[in-house]
Parts: structure tokens; sequence; C-alpha cells
């Protein structure tokens, strides 16, 4: 008898199906910075489990979108400057650090690649503009060499997916390409200095721009 009998592998949950929805209609605006997520109301319109449907809230609150006040229950994150800082503080280090590092041609192959998906996100559906923003940084914490790292990283996208949507109603698409396209061409030079200053522009631009918008 193995010690592994009777387990189950289930690809998805219908509460993670359920965070994914949630969490798309949050990034689309669909619910505002502040908003209760009102979960009896939420389980009575889909027709779903209560307890499910507090799992998949469960599961936004990991992903930082969602967090739990008294007496008002989930609501949306708000953005303040120290929530600003802090995750843009963690980001900058780790792609500062990175890009210190001389990339192996698979590496900066990588790294191409995904800016050359970002500028035809750019150029012909604007809706992926965000997802391709994120694989090109991913991709530069990749040349830490570290899968917990990049796992950080990850976890790390799935709070700044939130404010990197709010950006993008800022930002025009030849922004966004000019500033990426700054850093891969230092790196392509093995200029690593200059890499270096144009992820903490590129950080310090975001960080003043999502602050101007909270007055």
């Amino acid at each position: 008898m193995s010690a592994l009998d009777g387990l189950e592998v289930r690809r998805t949950t219908t509460a993670q199906q359920l965070a994914d929805g949630l969490s798309e209609r949050i990034m689309a605006g669909a619910f505002g910075p502040g908003d209760r997520l009102r979960e009896s109301a939420i389980a009575a319109e889909l027709g779903v489990a209560r307890n499910t449907i507090r799992e998949a809230v469960r599961i936004l609150e990991l992903t930082g979108l969602v967090r739990y006040e008294v007496n008002r229950g989930a609501v949306v994150i708000a953005p303040t400057r120290e929530k600003i800082e802090a995750l843009y503080t963690a980001r900058e280090r780790l792609e500062t650090a990175a890009l210190a590092r001389t990339p192996r041609p698979e590496q900066l192959e990588a790294i191409t690649n995904a800016f050359d998906a970002l500028v035809e996100a750019a150029e012909n559906d604007g809706s992926q503009i965000v997802d391709r923003d994120l694989a090109f940084h991913q991709a530069i914490v990749a040349l830490l060499d570290s899968t917990r790292l990049d796992e950080f990283f990850a976890g790390l996208t799935k709070e700044l997916r939130f404010y990197l949507t709010v950006l993008s109603k800022q930002e025009t698409p030849d922004e966004v390409i000019a500033e990426h396209r700054a850093i891969l061409d230092a790196l392509r030079l093995g200029d690593r200095d200059t890499a270096v200053a144009e992820i903490r522009a590129h950080v310090d631009v975001s960080v003043k721009r999502l602050n101007a918008m909270l007055g």
C-alpha cells in the first residue's frame, strides 16, 4: 500500500476559479478601492455556497488584493503611500540585484523575447500589456538564478498587477515601451550600471505617478 493511495489531484478548485474571476473584475475596476466584497450577495448572485465564496476571498487576501477590516469584512485594498513604497522598494532591490549580474545568452534571449511580446501587446492588444510587462520583469529577476526568489517575485506580481493596471490608464503604450527598451538596450551593451540606473528610474517614475494619483 502506497502512502499516496487515495490522494486526488485537482487542477483548479471552484474557489480558485472564483478568486481568479473576482481578481479580473477588481483589475477591471468593477470593484473600486475600499469596496466591500459581500460574500452573501456574491453567493446568492452566482448560486455558489457561501463557504466557497469565503475561501475564494481568502485566496484574494493572500494575493494582497483584499484585506479584512473589523465590522466591514473583506474589502478591496486602498493604495497608500506606505504600501506603494514597501512594494516597489522590494521590487527595486530584487531587480537591481539581478541587473548587476551578467546575463547568460539564454537569459538575455528570454528577456528580449519578453520585451518583443510586450511590444506586440502594446501595438495590437492593449489588454495584455500588464501581463507582458510583468513577464519582462520576471525574466529580469530570473538572472538571480534562484527559484525561491523567482517564486517570491511571482508572489509580488499579484499585487503589482493591481498597481500596473492603475498605471496603464495613465501611461501611453509608447511610454511603456520606451522605458523597457532602455533597460534592455543597456543589458545588450553589457552596461550593468546603466541597466541598474534605468530600472531605478523606471520604478521611481511608477511610484511618483501612483503617489500623485493619491493626491
